[in-house]
């Protein structure tokens, strides 16, 4: 095979072997981290600084600060946290993926293979879940080292061509090029980390003399600053169709790289001779990966002292490039935390599927009230929009269903995710059958009026009763689920057993009424729907309240200070 096709093929497959090991090594970290992820963005809703340290935990742990940051556009999105806070998660993300180069720069290159081996027995021996994910994130560490040893061994000969020696020379010579470089590479490969993986391969080759860089720490730093202005894109991209929070969330990423390389670039020279200070001594070509690991670091660690200061100002800025628009009334009926880019994160996906749930169980109240209404004061005119609201609530509960369809299909759940997942399925079924339920209802009192039906009033007001009893008692199991601990449980159980006691009198009630000639006894039959449609509804209310004493209830997944509200 031609040598420069031997590079380009060698270049591209030890990438997609990188890229795929540190894909592989994030997904697997974050099963192995399983409900741990949850205690970190805990932490999202509390002050800039520890905004910053979740930032940065997630996406060591994550290892990429696009996925941080997609999911934090997504919770601005979603209405889980606010603006100053996504902010202070950016800033934080920043600092986390320096951890990828921190890695990459430790030489392990005589261990790669004992390391996947060791990953690979692991991984197909073990029966526990979490020991596997270990063993596979084990086995992509060894792969994310095996794509950056293939790239260093097809570059050599890269450090003995004339023409690339010039090209190299332009870009050390010219800082404002070695941004654009940088910035074009990461928005081809999208993936910051790859690309400094890249970088810090290529200038550990060997210039003529065979001990200095190729490309010198000089000629890195400016390629590494336009390594972050590119991997603002992803976040930018992500950003489209969501709320203008969102948009700002994302300006506000590529404001932080962008103002943090027009800073640095006036300073490569300095800031290269305080990198070499603060690195490890040698030879160049055996410390410059270190060094620009260093530099990646303390560039991320700079801006972000700077800016979390700033935070109010950065507010100020995005708000200016992004102003409110005029407002326009969105159908509650729709969804209003679901977002697909956050399906990776599965622990904060569950988040968002437990606030679209209970903003569901909201618009059940609504039907229930409504419904309440037709049959307590004889509104027929009402019945139209509880069908129409009915079906709504049907479509969202659809959507709900798919996007936990699409956590199951993702391959990212846990064995606990996988059930909460299960049981997040159960609760969302019985809220909409509340729903559907109270529809039916106010149909059959559709229907008493088109068919003529006279019930009695004293039955009308039985019914009434009733259909209170239970609007109470579906309001105190979603309370429940919120995690209110003003709820008495067993008090709501003695609802249930009130209703069914109102049932029981009320079929013997009915009965009487027949037999006295004050009731028809043709209307028996749709009087016995009504009252079996009521009891369906309660024991909808008591599986929910059963939800609500187990790790299903919504409040295992909500931050603490919305599980009241």
């Amino acid at each position: 095979m031609n040598e420069k096709l031997q590079i380009v093929f060698g270049l591209v497959g030890g990438l997609a072997i990188f890229i795929y090991g540190m894909n592989m090594m994030s997904e697997c970290l974050q099963k192995a981290a399983g409900e741990k992820m949850k205690s970190i963005l805990a932490l999202l809703t509390r002050n800039p600084v520890l905004g910053v340290l979740a930032g940065a935990i997630t996406t060591a742990v994550l290892q990429s600060s696009s996925a941080t940051t997609v999911m934090a556009i997504g919770f601005v999105s979603a209405g889980l946290m606010s603006l100053p806070q996504a902010i202070s998660i950016i800033f934080g993300a920043n600092i986390g993926t320096t951890m990828t180069a921190q890695i990459i720069a430790f030489k392990i290159t005589d261990y790669i293979y004992i390391i996947i081996f060791i990953g690979f027995i692991i991984s197909f021996v073990a029966k526990s879940e979490k020991v596997k994910s270990i063993g596979q994130t084990i086995f992509a560490f060894g792969l994310l080292f095996l794509g950056i040893e293939t790239m260093g061994d097809v570059m050599k000969p890269l450090a003995s061509s004339p023409v690339f020696t010039d090209l190299i020379a332009k870009v050390s010579n010219m800082p404002v090029l070695g941004v654009a470089v940088g910035t074009l590479m990461t928005l081809v490969v999208q993936s910051s980390s790859a690309t400094i993986a890249v970088l810090q391969n290529f200038a550990a080759q060997a210039g003529p003399d065979g001990v200095t860089s190729i490309l010198g720490l000089t000629g890195a730093i400016p390629i590494l600053l336009g390594d972050n202005i590119g991997t603002t894109i992803t976040a930018l991209l992500a950003s489209i169709g969501q709320t203008k929070d969102a948009k700002r969330t994302a300006v506000a990423h590529c404001i932080f790289n962008i103002s943090g390389s027009f800073l640095f670039i006036w300073f490569v020279k300095p800031y290269a001779t305080l990198i070499r200070f603060i690195s490890p001594k040698g030879p160049e070509v055996e410390v410059i990966s270190r060094q620009i690991a260093n530099a990646h670091t303390c560039f991320n660690i700079t801006m972000t002292l700077i800016w979390v200061c700033l935070i109010g100002v950065m507010v100020k800025i995005v708000m200016f490039l992004i102003p409110d628009g005029r407002k326009t009334e969105s159908d509650p009926f729709e969804t209003l935390y679901l977002d697909e880019n956050v399906k990776n994160q599965p622990a904060a996906a569950l988040q968002l599927v437990a606030k679209e749930i209970l903003h569901l169980s909201d618009q059940v109240k609504k039907v229930l009230h409504d419904t309440v209404t037709v049959v307590k004061e004889n509104q027929m005119q009402g019945v139209d929009k509880i069908q129409e609201e009915s079906a709504k609530v049907t479509k969202l509960t659809d959507k709900i269903t798919d996007y936990l369809a699409g956590l199951f299909s993702s391959g990212l759940l846990t064995e606990q995710q996988a059930s909460q997942t299960a049981g997040l399925m159960y609760v969302l079924g019985d809220v909409e059958r509340i729903g559907n339920l109270s529809a039916g209802i106010a149909l059959s009192m559709k229907e008493k009026e088109t068919n003529q039906y006279k019930y009695s009033q004293e039955a009308m007001d039985e019914l009434a009763k009733c259909l209170k009893t239970l609007e109470k008692m579906f309001d105190s199991a979603t309370k429940a689920l919120r995690g209110d601990t003003t709820v008495e449980l067993e008090k709501l159980m003695k609802r249930k057993d009130k209703i069914v006691n109102l049932d029981i009198m009320m079929r013997k009630s009915h009965i009487q009424r027949v037999n006295k000639g004050k009731c028809k006894a043709s209307l028996t039959t749709p009087f016995t729907n009504i009252l079996h449609l009521i009891d369906r509804m309660g024991n909808s209310c008591i599986n929910l309240a059963d939800a609500a004493t187990n790790e299903v209830a919504l409040k295992y997944f909500l931050p603490k200070d919305e599980m009241t509200m």
